[in-house]
């Protein structure tokens, strides 16, 4: 790990005066106190920033960062403590057991946290305490942060105060580590508590995530081991974005931080390559888990804590793997795991999403969070002032007022292009609307996992599979700004693929080019612009250009609907637009 520039904190002297205050002189703000943020993986370390920013507001504490080493997953760790301290202010393991520091902070308690000088609060990196990890506790019955051989060292408990997210924390305790129980405080969730502060943001989040223009958002949350849902159903993400129509739903994976330390980001996009050309988005490890929640209509999960917060939501959720062999039984989550609606990935995971979105009883979540959390909404203050009061020596005072509500950051998904070829199937109801379904064209599924229905195929200009574009009925250009103007590139498409039945380019996100084949004659069919209708009072809507090349094409494949007039409704879901055609003058 790099060194800081200028060097790690010196000792103080015995009047309390910082010798390097005093050597250097130059600083714009006084330094009363410093803090040690002592990260031992990913997932601690994006926790322990979140707790170590309510200290925004609390002048005189400077904060410097070190790695506890010996986790299997601390790969990309040093990376992360860098971005958001500078490398000024994080140090080694070896440095920082040398520096004098008036507290330290972890979200992941180890007994060789025992070496450091400083005073060590500790608090848990998820939804409390749950999982057992044998590597981690010594025994099978212990959950993570709360046994034996992490809280003591040589008998000596190793904390100097061991935070709690629930009162009924302490008997599981008094059962692992019953000499720690002195050491305990009961401080909530300020994790939690920020996400529901961070509610009013679902839209701005929402579109982040592409859930717009009426699609729904389904958050696939999977933790680590073979036990989690990427571990048990490999394939579920592929088949949740082929099988649920384009138009209608956003799939959104969020992994836990171990699977990215211990693949590397490299190869878990690798291995979701298919799903992310199909459309699947993926939030990095360090951020953007809760700005999902906030966003989400469903969530398909399995023992992770994200998946328990989002219940905790209220959202419909189901578990399409349980993990009860890693659950401390007598843990909130594993009585949440034991009664939690199932998805069966072998059967039809549209109607499941349906049918839990109708019936989902948010108490059943609700009961094992109130066992999990307390208090519910003053967690963060409660935090802020347990530091500040273990620095109150160092002329640290408590503010008066609670810390300000920060929402979470919007979230930053890595996506592929997504689909260039679509099976399309639809229909002209007796008003004229035509409603449509588009899935992403994946052909290894096979029909019998991709939905049998389908009926014609919809391209972009930009799929490169020759097979593909001949056999398609639509093929659209999706750029606008295009080197070859619309009409020469739909005539030149037209006479490139004979079989075709729409061409539509693009000309902005609102308007498009149409040719239609008409009396069999493409090309030399029928020049439309089409534009979408803006309601009063309601933006002007997007209109996806292979959306309307689908519409079109699904009017003139059913029979006795007439010749298309100039205006036509295109339902996908719950969502219309209204879409109105102009000729040639």
């Amino acid at each position: 790990m790099s060194s800081p520039s200028h060097g790690p904190p010196e000792p103080l002297h015995r009047d309390g005066r910082d010798a390097r205050d005093e050597q250097d002189g130059s600083g714009t703000w006084q330094v009363k106190a410093r803090l040690l943020g002592v990260a031992r993986n990913l997932t601690s370390a994006t926790r322990l920033h979140d707790v170590l920013s309510l200290l925004r507001d609390v002048r005189g504490v400077e904060i410097w960062y070190t790695v506890n080493p010996g986790s299997d997953f601390s790969a990309g760790l040093e990376d992360y403590l860098l971005s958001v301290s500078g490398e000024r202010h994080v140090l080694s393991w070896a440095e920082a057991q040398h520096a004098h520091f008036d507290l330290a902070v972890a979200c992941a308690v180890h007994s060789s946290m025992h070496v450091l000088e400083a005073p060590l609060v500790v608090l848990p990196h998820g939804a409390g305490y749950n999982r057992l990890v044998a590597r981690s506790t010594g025994d099978t019955t212990s959950p993570a942060g709360l046994s034996r051989a992490e809280l003591t060292h040589d008998g000596v408990v190793v904390p100097d105060v061991i935070c709690l997210s629930h009162e009924g924390q302490r008997p599981r305790l008094a059962v692992s580590c019953p000499e720690a129980l002195p050491y305990t405080e009961v401080v909530g969730d300020p994790a939690h508590q920020r996400t529901r502060q961070s509610l009013p943001l679902r839209d701005r989040y929402r579109r982040s995530l592409g859930a717009v223009d009426g699609r729904k958002l389904v958050v696939v949350n999977s933790t680590w081991r073979e036990h989690s849902l990427l571990g048990r159903w490999p394939d579920l993400l592929l088949r949740l974005v082929a099988e649920l129509p384009a138009d209608e739903f956003r799939v959104v994976l969020v992994s836990h931080p171990n699977v990215w330390a211990w693949h590397d980001p490299h190869s878990v996009r690798h291995r979701l390559g298919q799903a992310l050309d199909a459309g699947l988005a993926v939030l990095p490890p360090q951020e953007g888990w809760r700005a999902a929640l906030i966003a989400a209509d469903w969530i398909v999960g399995d023992h992770g804590s994200t998946t328990f917060y989002g219940a905790a939501l209220g959202l419909p959720t189901l578990l399409a793997a349980d993990g009860l062999d890693e659950l401390d039984p007598a843990s909130p989550t594993a009585a949440f795991t034991r009664d939690a609606p199932r998805l069966d990935p072998r059967r039809d995971l549209y109607e499941q999403l349906l049918s839990i979105a109708a019936t989902y009883d948010p108490a059943v979540s609700q009961a094992a969070f109130d066992d999990q959390v307390q208090p519910l909404g003053d967690s963060g203050r409660i935090v802020r002032d347990l530091l500040c009061g273990r620095l109150a020596h160092r002329g640290i005072q408590v503010p008066s007022e609670p810390p300000p509500p920060r929402p979470v950051p919007e979230p930053e998904p890595h996506t592929e292009r997504g689909p260039q070829t679509f099976d399309v199937v639809g229909t002209v109801t007796g008003d004229g609307t035509v409603e449509i379904r588009r899935f992403p064209h994946v052909p290894h599924l096979g029909r019998d996992r991709a939905r049998e229905a389908r009926g014609f195929l919809a391209v972009t200009d930009e799929e490169t599979r020759t097979e593909l574009r001949q056999s398609a009925e639509v093929v659209v250009r999706t750029v606008a700004e295009s080197e070859i103007p619309a009409r020469t590139w739909a005539g030149q498409r037209a006479r490139e693929l004979p079989g075709l039945s729409v061409v539509v380019a693009a000309l902005d996100a609102h308007r498009h080019l149409v040719l239609l084949r008409e009396d069999g004659r493409l090309p030399g069919g029928r020049w439309l612009e089409a534009y979408a209708h803006r309601e009063f009072g309601m933006p002007t809507p997007r209109l996806d250009p292979v959306l309307l090349g689908s519409a079109l094409c699904q009017w003139l494949m059913t029979p006795h609907v007439g010749r298309l007039g100039g205006e036509l409704t295109i339902r996908t879901g719950n969502h219309e637009v209204r879409v109105r055609f102009t000729g040639e003058e």
